[in-house]
């Protein structure tokens, strides 16, 4: 039997700020560390090899021509550089030129330091040297004294190590310093170096292209609409008001009247992703009051039923490719953020409102009929379409015309309801659709029984007046579909430089 002391059991939080002490203290001594190798080694000492290594002269950055460039810069010239990510055995004893960031900076006494570079998710180990040719003390002592994340230029010989080299790579289980969002979002230029937000947002690079290529595909014409409007685009009091060379005017909610315009302007099918402002007094998880919009316009042939074929292949197209094309990328996101891949089905689950409405009665949850869905009772309709269908994205359609805007085609065998829809992912709402009123009599009606003057959105109405066929469209935010595809808490983490009620800067 051990006659040891037992040890405390610490608790989850004693054992972070034990973590983080520790983290402290290697930072510490890997500072020290890098500072005794530093000043041990001689200023003065001549270095033949010192056209090997330094800081670019401003005069090349300047891209001056290869006559007045230095030695290494003439060097540089005149390689191919290689992507760190395309380092492969089969460039083993080959000479290359890489570019990264200095990730870590290991010395080893006077003679050698270790260099990790990384560029683009992937990282090389680099080893600076004194044995090596090319390399002397001073190099190394230079290699030793760079800055983290300082931009490099490295030409090398290619090794491959026997095993693999785990100081490149991030550990399951390791321990990592806890930033909160604020402090990432305040120095977020820093925050979008890491391996799962570079994945987020090549990720949502993704989502833009797959739905551009797929509405091409379909027929579709990409047009961009103005952002500064006269009249409110959706309705309410959420719009950016601004002052337009002595007019009142505002930031465009949606693309909403333009685009519609464009189909009664015989375009038939249109697309746009751009800019959407809402001035929302929203703090949540899931709004904005900037984000990129995806919308979406369509002649209608028969049935409004139409425009959900479209969202029903679009998605399921876009879920596909993401898990072939972006394996990569969402698994940088499922280490730092671990989520569940989206559950979805080939052909998407439409469910009727009233449908969804008998669900929650059935599962205890009250919900006014001709009301709209709270978050609460959307969360609760996603576990039950989960638990009965086993699928997590799902269009609900048939909506009360009391809840939607006022462009809203009603139904033709209830006007309590409408032709319109929700489509849902993980239990929250991330598009909004429907058939639109066409006949401009009804659609100034309409737009003056939901407190809308009709004065401002006279252009609009007139649209109409020289013939439109009847359309419907829906629209979508990019960031939310990423939110939601990755299963993150948070839509500023899927926002470059978010804005909301509260943050303009940086």
């Amino acid at each position: 039997m051990s006659s040891e002391a037992e040890e405390p059991n610490l608790s989850k939080k004693a054992a972070k700020k034990e973590a983080a002490k520790l983290e402290k203290l290697r930072r510490r001594q890997e500072a020290a560390s890098l500072a005794s190798s530093a000043s041990s080694l001689s200023v003065d000492e001549e270095d033949p090899h010192s056209s090997n290594y330094g800081d670019v002269p401003l005069p090349e950055l300047k891209s001056c021509s290869q006559a007045d460039a230095g030695n290494w810069s003439r060097a540089v010239a005149s390689m191919v550089r290689t992507q760190v990510g395309a380092l492969t055995q089969e460039l083993k004893e080959k000479e290359v030129l890489i570019r990264g960031r200095a990730h870590t900076i290991r010395p080893v006494g006077k003679n050698m330091a270790f260099l990790v570079v990384r560029k683009k998710g992937f990282t090389v180990q680099c080893l600076a040297a004194t044995q090596s040719m090319g390399v002397s003390r001073q190099m190394v002592k230079f290699v030793a004294g760079l800055n983290r994340e300082s931009i490099v230029d490295v030409i090398g010989v290619v090794s491959v190590p026997g095993n693999p080299i785990k100081g490149t790579t991030q550990q399951a289980g390791e321990q990592l310093p806890r930033v909160n969002q604020d402090t990432r979002l305040n120095f977020r230029v820093i925050d979008i170096r890491t391996p799962a937000n570079q994945g987020i947002f090549r990720i949502q690079s993704q989502v833009g292209n797959i739905f551009r290529q797929f509405l091409l595909s379909e027929d579709f014409v990409e047009i961009h609409t103005p952002k500064l409007i006269a009249g409110s685009s959706e309705g309410g009091s959420a719009v950016f008001k601004l002052d337009y060379k002595g007019q009142p005017a505002c930031l465009a909610q949606s693309p909403q009247l333009h685009k519609q315009m464009s189909i009664c302007g015989d375009f038939d099918r249109v697309f746009e992703i751009g800019a959407v402002y809402r001035a929302e007094d929203s703090y949540t998880h899931r709004h904005l009051c900037e984000f990129t919009g995806l919308d979406v316009e369509m002649e209608i042939e028969k049935h409004y039923s139409e425009v959900m074929d479209i969202v029903d292949r679009l998605f399921v197209t876009m879920f596909d490719s993401l898990n072939e094309r972006c394996e990569m990328e969402l698994e940088a996101v499922a280490r730092q953020y671990p989520f569940e891949p989206l559950k979805y089905k080939p052909n998407t689950l439409r469910l009727t409102f009233e449908e969804g409405v008998q669900m929650l009665k059935d599962a205890g949850v009250e919900v006014d009929p001709l009301g709209d869905l709270n978050t609460e009772a959307e969360r609760k309709l996603g576990q039950l379409v989960l638990e009965k269908y086993g699928t997590e994205f799902y269009i609900l359609h048939r909506y009360p015309l009391a809840v939607r805007p006022f462009y809203t085609m009603p139904c033709y065998d209830d006007s309590l309801y409408s032709n319109s829809f929700d489509v849902f992912i993980r239990g929250e709402e991330i598009i909004s659709g429907a058939q639109r009123i066409h006949v401009p009599a009804f659609l100034a009606e309409r737009a003056q029984a939901c407190g809308i003057d009709v004065n401002t959105i006279s252009t609009y109405i007139d649209s109409f007046r020289y013939g439109a066929p009847p359309h419907g469209g829906f629209g979508v935010g990019l960031e939310r579909v990423v939110m939601l595809f990755c299963g993150l808490g948070n839509i500023r983490k899927t926002s470059l430089f978010p804005r909301d009620p509260q943050r303009i800067a940086p």
